[in-house]
């Protein structure tokens, strides 16, 4: 916990995966899909009255499949279905290699030629490297790292600061 001394973390922007109410407390979160601790704080936001922001923030030097899931989740994205994505991805981490992607595509209803050709297109690319560079800048170096306003939190968040997040304190 603490504040970072880097640039701050960019503004949400119409770009941004955001779920949540709008007046519920902010929080932009920087994950990997294959990071476990990134899962962990997943479930424990699930139940939360919070307005979430994901970025990407895929570590690949310590998880090799986060960089083709995060595209994944990008891919499902431009077909409306992020966050579907997004909680298939967390629901099951030992299963990112392609197979299982195109098997989560399918299950969620996507189609399966776009999702393949989108995951693998230099926008989507662009799309995980900027947040991941916007990440950098703003000092995050593991995951996950939470901003709630100008105060960062690494790794795997205690009820305790859940509750004061959720209350806006």
């Amino acid at each position: 916990m603490g504040e970072l001394g880097s640039a701050p973390v960019p503004a949400v922007s119409a770009e941004d995966h955001v779920r949540g109410p709008a007046q519920a407390p902010l929080l932009i979160e920087y994950a990997d899909f294959e990071c476990p601790f990134c899962a962990v704080l997943h479930s424990r936001l699930a139940d939360r009255s919070l307005r979430r922001v994901f970025r990407h923030f895929p570590v690949r030097s310590s998880h090799p499949r986060a960089w083709a899931a995060a595209c994944a989740a990008e891919a499902a994205a431009l077909q409306d279905r992020f966050w579907e994505m997004h909680d298939a991805l967390y629901a099951d981490q030992a299963r990112l290699e392609d197979p299982h992607l195109w098997a989560r595509a399918e299950q969620l209803g996507l189609d399966l030629g776009r999702f393949e050709a989108d995951r693998r297109s230099d926008a989507v690319t662009a799309r995980v490297r900027h947040d991941f560079q916007s990440g950098v800048r703003a000092g995050v170096v593991t995951t996950p790292t939470v901003f709630a306003g100008a105060t960062s939190y690494r790794g795997v968040l205690d009820a305790a600061t859940l509750d004061s997040l959720s209350t806006g304190g």
